[in-house]
C-alpha cells in the first residue's frame, strides 16, 4: 500500500509538488486559520442545510453538494485565492498551460449513513479524451470538520497516477486522508480516489476547490454560478481565476450582441466587467488597441 504524506503548513513547495507528482496526493496540516474557517461556515451553513441529497451513488444519496461558493461567500473567495495553494497550482500545471482557472467550488457534506463513493479519477470529466501525459487538474479538499476513518475521510490510492486506465484499485491499496479541521488534501486529476463511508453520527463537511488548465472547459460554469453583475465587484485576480480573461491568445473573446464596439467587435471578457484587460501580449490586449 502506498503512503499518504503529511506536511506542516510551512513545508517547502518543492517537497509538496514532488509528493503530488509521485503519489498524486498529500495533506497540508492546519493551513486554514480558525478565523477564516469560522467565517466560511457561518456564511455557508444556511446553504449547506438547505441543499438536497444527491440522486445517485456517485453524488451520494445522503450527501449534499453545494456550489456557487464565490457568489455566496466572501470568505470562500479568500480560500480560492490562498497564496500557498495558487502558487502550488500554477507550478503543478504550468507545463501544460499559460494560465490556470477555477474548475469548481463545492461544499461536500457527507451525512451519517452515506456509503463509500465509487473510486474514480476526476480527469474523466473530460471524457477520457486528454492524453495521459497531460495532467489537467490541481485539486483541494479543505476540512471544515475533522476528517476521520469513521465519518468518511476521503479515500485515495497513492501512486495510481501512473497506473494504466484499466487497472482497478483494491481496498488494501486505498488509504484514508484523515486530518483535523483546517487542513487540506491536495490531489491531482489523475489519482484514483473517492469519498469515504460515514459510519458516525456527525456530518463530514469539506470544501472542494479545484483548478484546471486555462484552455479546458470547467466543470462548474463560473459565468452562470458567478455572473458578471457579481463578478464585477471582485478583485481582478479572482475575476481572472473565474475565467473573465483570455485563456490564450485567441481563446475566450466575445462580441456584444447589442451592438458593434467602436474599436473592435472582438472583445476580451474583462469588458463585460467594465474594465480593460491587463497588457500581457495576448489577443486580449491587442484587440483593445
Amino acid at each position: 500500500m502506498g503512503e499518504l504524506i503529511y506536511f506542516e503548513a510551512d513545508a517547502e513547495a518543492e517537497e509538496i509538488l514532488k509528493a503530488l507528482r509521485d503519489n498524486g496526493a498529500c495533506v497540508i496540516l492546519n493551513l486554514m486559520n480558525d478565523d477564516l474557517k469560522f467565517r466560511i461556515v457561518d456564511e455557508l451553513q444556511p446553504f449547506i442545510e438547505s441543499t438536497p441529497d444527491g440522486k445517485d451513488d456517485f453524488t451520494g444519496k445522503q450527501t449534499g453538494r453545494t456550489g456557487a461558493l464565490i457568489a455566496r461567500s466572501e470568505a470562500s473567495r479568500e480560500l480560492v485565492m490562498h497564496l500557498t495553494i495558487t502558487d502550488l497550482a500554477n507550478q503543478f500545471l504550468e507545463p501544460y498551460t499559460d494560465k490556470i482557472q477555477l474548475h469548481l467550488t463545492q461544499i461536500i457534506d457527507i451525512r451519517p449513513g452515506q456509503g463509500a463513493q465509487p473510486r474514480h479519477r476526476d480527469r474523466l470529466a473530460w471524457g477520457g479524451y486528454l492524453p495521459d501525459e497531460i495532467e489537467p487538474q490541481f485539486n483541494t479538499l479543505w476540512a471544515l470538520t475533522d476528517f476521520t476513518k469513521e465519518n468518511g475521510a476521503t479515500r485515495v490510492v497513492p501512486g495510481s497516477v501512473s497506473w494504466p486506465a484499466d487497472r482497478r484499485a483494491l481496498d488494501e491499496e486505498t488509504v484514508q486522508a484523515t486530518m483535523p479541521a483546517g487542513s487540506v488534501l491536495l490531489y491531482s486529476g489523475s489519482i484514483i480516489h473517492g469519498g469515504g463511508q460515514n459510519c458516525s453520527e456527525l456530518n463530514r463537511t469539506g470544501i472542494n476547490i479545484t483548478y484546471c488548465l486555462g484552455w479546458l472547459r470547467t466543470e462548474e460554469n463560473q459565468y452562470l454560478s458567478c455572473p458578471p453583475d457579481i463578478a464585477r465587484e471582485l478583485d481582478h485576480d479572482l475575476q481572472e481565476m473565474l475565467g473573465y480573461t483570455m485563456g490564450t491568445y485567441a481563446l475566450g473573446y466575445y462580441s456584444d450582441p447589442e451592438g458593434v464596439n467602436d474599436i473592435n467587435d472582438l472583445r476580451p471578457p474583462e469588458f463585460v466587467l467594465g474594465r480593460s484587460p491587463r497588457k500581457n501580449g495576448n489577443m486580449a490586449a491587442l484587440i483593445t488597441d
